[in-house]
């Protein structure tokens, strides 16, 4: 069952985007006398004027810790990190608050799962299944725990197109399948992984299933509950707000049955040299003062966001990502490593001739900024039989101009180095 395709760009008004443009300070600079297109979001977007007025606020004028204090600038700080627990669960259609807790980061967050579920689901023989276009953050942690725990770590292939092969999936799913780790969206190819049918699929079989949202909260709604994933993490500075902050959502009665992964602060009920008591989720799994400000942070990003509205959102990364596709596919010697949907706009590419790293210093002269290497993906890279590729990733503030420069510059590229070739 393929994931459902994107809001028809008909079906929402047009997106100001010089408008959205002027929420982002960083645009406001050049380099080298050109300006800035920034083409890197799928590593972290840039950060929202809201966002950071939101942190500064509060360390200038709530600084107090939260969940300690009575005093004012304690209960000021504590209501305004809880509502930003509020913004993240209605962000995620999660049923609850306390399924929703802050780490410091999407990395942080599926370790927290990796390592908690190590303990408590996995045994010597058992399976998890993670497949081959995951990043590192969602492939290292549970290497580790299939290492410690005797269990095996078995990759789910891709088709032809860059998609998960859902046949070979399901052949996959056995008696000894305890976790299915899988990105809902692809930071090197941009697909969309068909997440609910994979869902589905491994519940039957009694598996666990855990989503790296990082590459889609920025491009999609998300609902963790029509999802049907148990687990869902994702990284606020993907989402337009300051770095240090990150979302794991697990559903409320998988959590209660994770042991805490970090001890201190606020995670405990009583504390004896004999025995400590655990306090219930969220908080067992908050220890110590949290990154408050990036927090009430991405709380801000999500209110912007949602006064934007998704089909605005939608409709305009629809027509940048078909704008991509057809000026990339354009340019002499370039080729697209997936050009399947549905996508968010993602773009890895190979120019041949030049290697990645040479088109990313050459284009970052010229202020495009865009990613070279394997992406923190390598596994995925070697199963496409290539070292590296360069990534063009596009966000909301991107435009169809920024694009094209790109376009012209990699055309340029291909031809200086082709032009070296024959001297």
């Amino acid at each position: 069952m393929a994931p459902p395709s994107p809001p028809s760009p008909a079906a929402a008004l047009p997106l100001d985007v010089e408008a959205v443009r002027r929420q982002f300070p960083a645009l406001a600079q050049t380099i080298n006398d050109q300006p800035l297109r920034y083409l890197d979001s799928a590593a972290t977007s840039l950060r929202l004027r809201a966002a950071l007025d939101a942190a500064r606020s509060i360390d200038e004028h709530d600084a107090g810790n939260v969940h300690r204090a009575v005093h004012r600038l304690g209960i000021a700080a504590t209501a305004r990190f809880e509502a930003a627990r509020e913004a993240v669960r209605g962000f995620l259609g999660a049923a609850h608050g306390d399924e929703v807790v802050f780490t410091a980061g999407a990395t942080a967050s599926l370790n927290l799962v990796a390592q908690g579920l190590a303990r408590t689901r996995l045994q010597p023989g058992d399976e998890v299944l993670v497949s081959v276009l995951e990043h590192h953050a969602n492939l290292v942690p549970w290497h580790l725990a299939c290492a410690e725990r005797g269990a095996r770590l078995v990759p789910i292939p891709l088709d032809g197109s860059g998609q998960i092969d859902l046949d070979r999936y399901a052949a996959l799913l056995g008696p000894r399948t305890r976790v299915v780790a899988v990105a809902h969206a692809s930071n090197v190819l941009g697909t969309i992984t068909p997440v609910a049918e994979m869902a589905r699929l491994a519940h039957a079989r009694g598996a666990v299933v855990v989503v790296d949202g990082a590459q889609a909260v920025a491009h999609l709604p998300v609902d963790v509950q029509a999802l049907g994933c148990d687990f869902y993490a994702f990284s606020g500075h993907k989402l337009f707000a300051p770095t240090g902050a990150g979302v794991l959502y697990g559903r409320r009665d998988l959590l209660a049955t994770l042991p805490p992964w970090q001890g201190g602060g606020h995670m405990i009920t009583s504390v004896a040299f004999g025995e400590v008591r655990f306090a219930q989720p969220p908080a067992r799994f908050e220890a110590g003062t949290p990154a408050i400000a990036a927090v009430v942070g991405l709380g801000a990003a999500i209110a912007w966001i949602n006064d934007l509205g998704w089909p605005a959102i939608a409709a305009h990364k629809h027509a940048l990502a078909a704008h991509a596709l057809a000026a990339l596919q354009a340019v002499p010697g370039l080729r697209l490593l997936s050009t399947a949907a549905p996508r968010v706009p993602v773009f890895a590419f190979t120019l041949a001739g030049v290697h990645p790293h040479d088109i990313a210093t050459l284009l970052g002269e010229e202020g495009l900024a865009i990613r070279a290497g394997h992406h923190c993906a390598e596994p995925l890279h070697h199963a496409l039989g290539i070292a590296a590729s360069a990534r063009a990733s596009l966000s909301i503030y991107s435009t169809a101009a920024e694009v094209d420069a790109l376009a012209v510059a990699l055309a340029g590229a291909a031809a200086l180095f082709a032009g070296r070739g024959r001297s």
